[in-house]
């Protein structure tokens, strides 16, 4: 692609966090941190629901496939971000823009698919639950990944292919710590007015289609549960699923305040921080939420933490 064919511009300055020069260096520190953890915390999660024979329903299939998605969603943004806070030159290509802001959609729209996946296995599993098996097969559950991976690229492609071919004549200075499609966009100088509204059509489909289903199912699901006669049935259904619950209200809550507002309503810091919440903040809390909420899980933790003590002890 020679998508900087009708541009002067040919990188990009990310400004990101350059207004608090005071506090790079302890910024990187709490960002190196959390990388490292959200790395560690969803890898150990992988392991764990590949390895123990108790984690080898549906749920801890997608729960595997999450995982993976959040490492791959955070690498795209975090490292670039790292070494911009210790470096000077903040310069970033424009094939490099692209390809971050690519992945980015890549990985955003895979996740919103992904727990709406999630939130029909729940429905599944509590509102048919003697039909759950045959419902929720590997064929299946293979499908469904699969579609949730792949739903991400016509999205990433037609998005980012289109945007770079507009021309950049300058400033070519993005006020943000990676390559979102709105502060790129500022940059643009020519006539952007039918790819704002695929823009906004196409972000209406990708998050809040998945969304729906996602709304449908707990509708379903919290209609079964209050129909149950027993206090423990109920406890236990809805502990199922609460995990899952809390990780779409983090994921959906940041996402929905940082696109779907009027473009006044935030300043330029205040979407900074809210692009934090769910490139940053959600992928580090997504394996602590499911390791402390859910009893398989944690039993699984417990298991695997003895196998370890007396491999060390032998």
């Amino acid at each position: 692609m020679t998508w900087a064919n009708n541009s002067i511009v040919t990188e990009f300055i990310l400004l990101g966090f350059s207004d608090l020069l005071q506090l790079q260096l302890l910024l990187f520190v709490i960002f190196l941190i959390m990388y490292v953890i959200t790395l560690l915390g969803n890898i150990f999660i992988i392991l764990l629901t590949t390895t123990d024979p108790a984690l080898q329903s549906p749920m801890y299939f997608f729960l595997r496939n999450l995982s993976l998605l959040e490492i791959c969603f955070t690498s795209v943004i975090v490292p670039k971000m790292l070494v911009d806070l210790l470096s000077e030159n903040k310069a970033i290509s424009f094939p490099g823009c692209a390809m971050q802001m690519f992945f980015f959609f890549f990985f955003g729209s895979t996740e919103c698919f992904l727990l709406a996946t999630m939130a029909y296995d729940r429905y599944a599993a509590i509102c048919n639950p003697l039909h759950y098996t045959v419902i929720m097969n590997k064929r299946l559950c293979v499908q469904l990944a699969l579609f949730s991976w792949f739903s991400g690229i016509p999205v990433g492609t037609v998005q980012t292919t289109w945007l770079f071919s507009f021309p950049f004549c300058g400033p070519n200075k993005v006020n943000h710590f990676f390559c979102d499609s709105p502060p790129v966009l500022k940059l643009v100088c020519g006539d952007t007015f039918l790819f704002e509204i695929y823009a906004i059509t196409g972000t209406i489909l990708v998050v809040l289609s998945p969304f729906m289903l996602i709304l449908v199912s707990y509708v379903r699901i919290i209609i079964t549960i209050l129909r149950m006669p027993s206090a423990e049935g109920r406890h236990k259904a809805f502990s199922t699923c609460s995990s899952h619950l809390i990780v779409v209200t983090l994921f959906y809550g940041t996402a929905g305040l940082t696109y779907f507002r009027p473009k006044s309503s935030y300043s330029a810091n205040t979407k900074k921080l809210l692009s934090l919440f769910y490139t940053v903040f959600t992928p580090m809390l997504n394996p602590i939420i499911y390791s402390l909420r859910n009893k398989e899980v944690k039993g699984a933790m417990g298991r695997f933490l003895n196998k370890k003590s007396l491999q060390l002890q032998w």
